[in-house]
Formats: structure tokens, C-alpha cells, sequence
């Protein structure tokens, strides 16, 4: 089968189209014919080996897992012989998480891991979802505890995993206010948020509106700016960095790591949010999505041999939404 692998850290023209040999799947697992994958910041800085510390875990001279990418959607092919819930030509979606392998013509993942496609997405749609939609489902709901007439704030509600924020805070019945630049506006408008702020012309830190919830996914405001934006009970979860170029030792860690320290000396509650692949959470997206709660918006689309130069767009044009590579 064609994948896209890579031997060494560095830029995107470290990742090279291949021929290898196919997945067979363990008992657990279940063989799925890609159709579509989607790129995330996390495949970014895999293929950097960026910030560096982050190299304990994913290998320290070149990564671990050789073919990139994490999020998929695509029919299950074969299944082995501990599979009970998916059946060869089930369509389905999932991410692979740490393991990697999703820029491929076939993966193999834990039957557990994977869920039903939602029925009215495309593929391209339904692999835009699971680690952005995860991530924002858990922040807004389990960490965040997201209720009805809460004030969410979403500082980065243009990006992959803000589009999908607005979607779910709205669907949790919450007021949305949406942080972006100017020609970001229209669409966080459009995704249903309430009151969008252009953070070239205002800083939401410093407005009068205070919020429930603050979802921060960018990282460049400092924790006593972001705590200026919530009410006096109010709730700041903290998600990696989305505005961190590379070439540090910590990265984005630092100001989660200051959010841990300062957490208990402080009256607001401030939360790390954390991630994991999810079958449960997986079938919410699934559920909002089919019941019109919940639509990806995609950038672009890039073929499986331009995996490259979709990282590329992604690493230095800001992409908004999401970037998908069709299989």
C-alpha cells in the first residue's frame, strides 16, 4: 500500500510517499480502507520533533511511528476474529492517536476506537472530527462543564478545533462569544456564535463582557489576561498553543505548566485539558453531526502524495477550519 512515512525530525519535505507492506489486524482490531484523513497541529509538531522535550515520548532521534497522521474515515476492510460490533464495509471514522498511520491507504485501530460515520458527512467531513471535536467536546463539556446560558468564550473560534467549539457550545445551549482576526469574522458569525471579537481591532481581556467558560486553543495571553475575561466563579481551561512556531525546549507547556502551578492560590478554576481517543465521545460527535448540531468546516483538500505541502499550508498560511487529505 501507498503511505506517507518519514525516518528523521524536520520539515515537511522529510515526509516521503512509499510503498510498504499493509496492516493485517490483531483480534481486537479492525482493517480500514482509508478515504479521507485530516491534518491536526499534533502532526505538526510530530513531524518537527518541535518543542523538543516533547521527544521523550515520541522518539528521541526520529518519531517512533513512521507514518503520520491521526484522524481517518474510510470502510472497514476486515476485522479480526475478537470483533463483535463492526463488520467488513461498515463505514466508520476514529483517530488513531499516538500510534499514528492515518496518511495511508489502509489503517489498523482497536475496534473500540472506532465508530459508525455519521450518516449525512462526507468523508473529508466526518475525518475532520474526531481529534479537533474530541478536544473541543471535552473542553466545553467534561472539563468545562458547559450549561445551558452559560458565556463561553473561544479564543481561537477560526481554527480547526475552534469551528467545531462554536458548533458544540451553542448545541450546549451556552452564549458563544468568538475570538479571531478580521477575515475570520463572518465565519465564526456563521457557525452561530453570538458575538465575535477581531482580535486586531479589541482585546477581549480588557472588554467589559465576562464569561463562564474561557476555552483558550491559541496560548498568547498570559493566565492574568485570560482570568481579566471570566466571571468571578468562572472556569479557564487551557489547550496547548496554537500560535507556538517552533524552536523551543518546552513550548506551549510552559503556560500550562503556570496554570498547574497558580490553579490552587487562585478563586477561578483553572483547568488543563487533556485528550484521548474515545469511542463515547466519538458517537456524540456523531450524534450532533446527524442531527444538524455539528457541520466541519474544511479549508482545503489535498491529495495523499501532497501530504507535504498540506503541512506546509498548514505550518505557515494560518489555515482556518480544517485541512483534509483525500485517500
Amino acid at each position: 500500500m501507498k503511505a506517507v512515512v518519514q525516518d528523521r525530525y524536520g520539515p515537511p519535505e522529510t515526509l516521503a510517499l512509499a510503498d510498504i507492506d499493509p496492516p493485517a489486524p490483531a483480534a481486537d482490531e479492525v482493517l480500514v480502507r482509508v478515504e479521507a484523513a485530516a491534518l491536526n497541529a499534533y502532526d505538526w509538531h510530530v513531524m518537527r520533533g518541535d518543542p523538543r522535550l516533547a521527544r521523550l515520548a515520541l522518539g528521541r532521534s526520529r518519531p517512533r511511528a513512521r507514518i503520520r497522521g491521526r484522524d481517518f474515515a474510510g470502510v472497514v476492510d476486515a476485522v479480526g476474529a475478537h470483533v463483535t460490533q463492526l463488520r467488513p464495509g461498515d463505514a466508520v471514522f476514529g483517530d488513531l492517536g499516538e500510534a499514528n498511520g492515518a496518511f495511508a491507504e489502509y489503517v489498523c485501530i482497536p475496534e473500540q476506537l472506532a465508530a459508525p460515520k455519521p450518516t449525512n458527512l462526507t468523508p473529508q467531513q466526518a475525518a475532520a472530527l474526531p481529534l479537533a471535536g474530541i478536544t473541543a467536546l471535552m473542553g466545553l463539556s467534561d472539563v468545562g462543564q458547559v450549561e445551558p446560558g452559560h458565556r463561553v468564550l473561544i479564543n481561537g473560534a477560526s481554527g480547526g478545533v475552534g469551528t467545531l467549539a462554536v458548533q458544540l457550545a451553542k448545541a450546549l445551549g451556552a452564549s458563544v462569544t468568538g475570538v479571531c482576526s478580521t477575515r475570520n469574522v463572518d465565519l465564526v458569525r456563521s457557525l452561530g456564535a453570538d458575538h465575535v471579537v477581531d482580535y486586531t481591532r479589541s482585546d477581549f481581556t480588557r472588554g467589559s463582557r465576562r464569561h463562564d467558560v474561557v476555552l483558550d486553543l491559541v496560548g498568547n495571553r498570559s493566565l492574568t489576561a485570560l482570568r481579566r475575561a471570566l466571571t468571578p466563579t468562572g472556569t479557564l481551561v487551557l489547550s496547548g498553543g496554537g500560535v507556538y512556531r517552533g524552536g523551543s525546549l518546552v513550548g506551549p507547556v510552559w503556560l500550562i505548566t503556570r496554570g498547574r502551578l497558580l490553579a490552587p492560590f487562585v478563586r477561578h478554576r483553572i483547568a488543563i485539558l487533556t485528550t484521548a481517543p474515545s469511542r463515547t465521545h466519538l458517537d456524540t460527535l456523531r450524534n450532533h453531526a446527524e442531527a444538524g448540531r455539528l457541520t466541519p468546516v474544511i479549508d482545503r483538500s489535498y491529495p495523499l502524495h501532497e501530504v507535504p505541502q498540506a503541512l506546509r499550508y498548514l505550518e505557515v498560511e494560518h489555515a482556518r477550519a480544517k485541512v483534509v487529505i483525500t485517500v
